[in-house]
């Protein structure tokens, strides 16, 4: 009985242990921008991105779900998700990587910035991914920031022509995340 209660305590401390070496978020931010000068602003937000950082290694791995961006206009959301990005078939966009020469005790409230490579995953291609990000910690919290473009050719995304010039060839985007433990 006394062996049983033991290892029962030394699988919690092991689970709670390993449990301090990740920092999540299931409220990080990731916003794009399309628009072209002279038309319909094409810009969309999603405030629900899940992520986490395993701070041992610095692996990195975020998802968002397709049908969580948010647009000004509502005809404009239908067109992405059932038109381009078809969010019924492909319902999740994912990265994962890590970050380069992390050493999770040298992060502070100063702003360090790091090179994050790995896979990023839309409309079900996976294509190889880098990315400058910003990372620091104040109190128990992460905070990491990235901005980037992507094409949304590279993912077999087709524009129709009919709108291919209100649409820009290069899709802005901006990823902010809070991480805690």
């Amino acid at each position: 009985m006394k062996l049983t209660f033991l290892i029962a305590i030394c699988l919690f401390a092991s689970t709670v242990c390993s449990a301090q070496h990740k920092y999540s978020s299931k409220t990080g931010t990731i916003d794009f921008e399309a628009s072209v000068p002279s038309f319909e602003e094409v810009k969309a937000v999603n405030e629900n991105v899940s992520a986490i950082l395993n701070t041992d290694n610095g692996e990195f791995a975020s998802l968002a779900l397709v049908k969580g961006f948010r647009f000004k206009i509502a005809l404009m959301e239908e067109h992405f998700n059932e038109n381009y990005i078809e969010s019924s078939q492909f319902p999740k966009a994912i990265f994962k990587g890590k970050l380069q020469d992390f050493v999770f005790s040298e992060v502070s409230e100063s702003v360090s910035e790091y090179m994050l490579k790995g896979t990023i995953t839309i409309h079900g291609v996976t294509e190889p991914f880098e990315t400058s990000v910003k990372l620091k910690k104040v109190n128990d919290v992460i905070e990491l920031q990235t901005e980037f473009e992507l094409k949304p050719e590279k993912f077999n995304i087709k524009i129709p022509k009919i709108v291919s010039n209100k649409i820009a060839t290069e899709v802005f985007v901006k990823a902010m995340y809070s991480l805690s433990n």
